[in-house]
């Protein structure tokens, strides 16, 4: 048996959540290894909706611990209403399924308020950001002024902390005409979480090197996408963080060797949130048809997705940049009915033909997609939970989407609910 990463191959969005899910009754520990409260899923177990955006999938799975690393960025505010949320939906959530990095950083009041003043003053350039505070949270953790989940317990020190970056901000803040933050509101705003929170709290990463003495099966779970990452995603309309599976090893607090199977989860057409590159956008009916029958609204936001037909060139350079090993193919009943499915195999760039997303954000915006026809299908496909229960036009679609991204399938998701899952190989056996 191996441990198993799952990230998304896209930017964000692909249902990872409900892949996580299912992958949990065969893993003993759930990790979330990065991003903050800006990115959502929603778990649909036997009619009931679970809305997570910082406890990991595994929560609502009973028998699982469930951890949140030092990768994470947490609002405490946010992590609690959370947890309120799930408990009056039943869900169980105590110290023996939860635990929380002692060094994950903490999103304060001051964060959101930078981050929607930065995007106001953006304009038209904005890079769509959800406002949480997520960037500049992440930017007080690089520039070494952040507070971690255990300064909460040290008032005075805390104090101090808050000091600092209240100062730090409120220049900035008063420049761009925004109203300053008060250090202390922000202190008794934190102090107010630290008796509920603190039970939760504990060394992750001695945790997790007990877990792999002990054979104990971890799964990680990343939020957002590949193309969304800091680094090789299409900056600057990237996330704050490190979305690849390497981030898995770096943001909880282990080895690299403890990074097994990866799974890339791939939606069967392609969706973006907020600003950026998109190259196979289709804002026709067709994009319109996808966005209505997928569902397609932010979990954490509810703003509307923009659609658009598979990209095979995004997919295989996020596959080989991440080491994807297998595809979780995702919404494949979304495209049922469609008479004519459009893959992008290539771009052309000013009258040539590039094989992967330019590194240039002007190249970027100015690729065209080149495309090639397959035929649809009429038949059903939601609630298929084995390949016999597929048409053979749908089959043949997945097996085009293997060749062109290089990428095999290992499991079909065909429906929101749990079980509507195919299972092609199991990630894992490795």
């Amino acid at each position: 048996m191996t441990n198993v990463v799952v990230v998304g191959s896209q930017w964000g969005d692909e249902g990872k959540g409900k892949i996580v899910d299912w992958l949990s009754e065969k893993a003993d520990i759930v990790v979330r290894f990065q991003g903050g409260h800006n990115a959502g899923h929603t778990l649909v177990i036997e009619g009931t909706e679970y809305k997570l955006s910082l406890l990991p999938s595994g929560i609502v799975r009973p028998g699982k611990t469930s951890v949140i690393g030092n990768g994470v960025v947490i609002d405490p505010t946010a992590l609690v209403a959370e947890m309120d949320t799930l408990i009056s939906q039943g869900v169980t959530i105590s110290h023996d399924n939860l635990m929380i990095s002692y060094s994950t950083p903490v999103i304060l009041p001051v964060h959101s308020m930078v981050d929607n003043a930065r995007e106001a003053l953006r304009g038209e350039g904005k890079i769509g950001t959800t406002g949480r505070g997520i960037g500049p949270a992440y930017e007080d953790k690089v520039a070494r002024r952040g507070i971690r989940m255990a300064d909460l317990l040290d008032r005075e020190a805390l104090r101090e902390k808050v000091g600092a970056i209240a100062d730090h901000h409120n220049v900035w803040l008063d420049a761009a005409g925004v109203d300053r933050v008060n250090a202390d509101d922000m202190v008794d705003s934190l102090m107010a979480h630290r008796e509920r929170l603190e039970p939760f709290l504990g060394d992750v990463w001695a945790s997790l090197h007990q877990a792999r003495r002990s054979g104990s099966k971890v799964l990680f779970e990343g939020a957002q996408g590949i193309m969304l990452d800091i680094d090789h995603g299409t900056y600057p309309f990237v996330t704050s963080s490190n979305t690849v599976p390497g981030q898995a090893a770096a943001g909880s607090g282990v080895g690299p060797g403890s990074v097994g199977f990866v799974l890339g989860i791939t939606k069967a057409y392609t969706t973006r949130v907020g600003s950026g590159p998109f190259p196979t956008e289709e804002a026709g009916p067709e994009g319109e048809k996808m966005g209505v029958r997928g569902h397609e609204f932010g979990t954490v936001t509810g703003r509307k997705r923009r659609c658009g037909w598979f990209d095979a060139v995004m997919v295989r350079q996020a596959g080989r940049i991440a080491g994807i090993d297998g595809m979780a193919l995702t919404k494949l009943d979304v495209l049922d009915g469609f008479d004519t499915l459009k893959i992008c195999t290539g771009y052309r760039l000013d009258g040539h033909e590039v094989d992967r997303f330019p590194a240039a954000s002007a190249d970027q915006a100015r690729v065209e997609p080149v495309y090639e026809e397959i035929e649809g299908w009429d038949e059903k496909t939601e609630g298929a939970r084995s390949w016999a229960d597929l048409p053979p036009k749908a089959i043949k679609y997945i097996k085009r989407l293997e060749e062109l991204t290089g990428i095999p399938v290992a499991t079909v998701s065909t429906s929101p609910e749990r079980d509507d899952t195919i299972l092609v190989r199991d990630p894992f056996e490795g």
